[in-house]
């Protein structure tokens, strides 16, 4: 059976200087709570938004939800200093670029360490980071960074992403990390998020970094195992069961073959919808 599955089908990014937004983070739905302390922070408001996290996460009530801080920058050492004295969950740094910025985090903190890709050279060095600590936990998206910096357009199907996007998800797959598609621009556009989602499961994320409470809901419906998914996982393990009761090495199904390896994504499948199942 897989190890431990933690959904993470929605991750809010909340403003670290906002506290009613903080506060109302605790009664949503999303998988996970993205502290920000970066790009939605303007730089005199900082040390507010520092109190701000700290006072609300050390007053709890966030239930299953992920908490995860991210740093203004990854050597900001303040940054660094609230997250060793908060129950945090993990850290996101942004813009990796190379393999040190990791091993330094790594030595600045205790928790997991998730990377925020969303430059050209932290694309093609994906891989090498992926591979920098075993404190890694996983990546996320800078699609609107990363289409900026590649010169790209913004476009429906996201064709000037996809090969930055699939880079990214090798490496993390390579290395057992989990991988969290970027933020959708138009927040008056459900057809066009609901697509993005769809994109991204069918891609390989296991979920999608958002930046308003009404797209949660369809994040968490489309990065969840449809009823039928699941069904036909058990049916799988069912049958692979029988078969090795029966000393054979494969087993058949709806008129296909059924290996080790259809098992394992069954099992994970399963699994993930069992975790969902108790947390919902």
């Amino acid at each position: 059976m897989p190890k431990h599955i933690r959904p993470r089908r929605s991750m809010l990014y909340v403003p670290g200087d906002k506290p009613r937004a903080i506060e109302k983070a605790r009664t949503l739905p999303c998988d996970a709570i993205l502290f920000d302390l970066e790009d939605a922070v303007a730089p005199e408001a900082k040390e507010i938004a520092r109190q701000t996290v700290a006072d609300a996460v050390r007053a709890g009530g966030y239930g299953h939800r992920e908490l995860i801080l991210r740093v203004s920058a990854a050597d900001c050492a303040e940054d660094y200093a609230l997250a060793e004295a908060l129950p945090l969950d993990g850290i996101l740094i942004p813009k990796v670029e190379k393999v040190e910025v990791v091993e330094r985090a790594a030595r600045a903190t205790r928790h997991p360490i998730w990377c925020m890709i969303e430059t050209p050279l932290g694309v093609l060095r994906a891989a090498e980071i992926a591979a920098a600590s075993d404190r890694l936990a996983g990546f996320v998206a800078g699609t609107n960074d990363l289409t900026k910096e590649l010169r790209a357009r913004h476009t429906p199907d996201r064709t000037p992403l996809l090969t930055s996007l699939s880079l990214m998800l090798l490496a993390a797959r390579a290395h057992g990390l989990a991988a969290i598609d970027g933020v959708h621009l138009g927040l008056d556009d459900p057809e066009g998020f609901e697509a993005a989602c769809r994109q991204g499961v069918e891609l390989g994320f296991d979920g999608k970094t958002v930046v308003h409470p009404s797209t949660i809901d369809t994040a968490n419906r489309i990065f969840s195992p449809a009823p039928e998914e699941v069904a036909k996982a058990r049916a799988i393990v069912a049958a692979w069961g029988e078969a090795r009761a029966q000393g054979k090495g494969v087993a058949r199904i709806g008129g296909a073959m059924v290996e080790q390896l259809h098992v394992d994504e069954a099992e994970r499948m399963i699994a993930l919808a069992e975790a969902i199942g108790s947390r919902d």
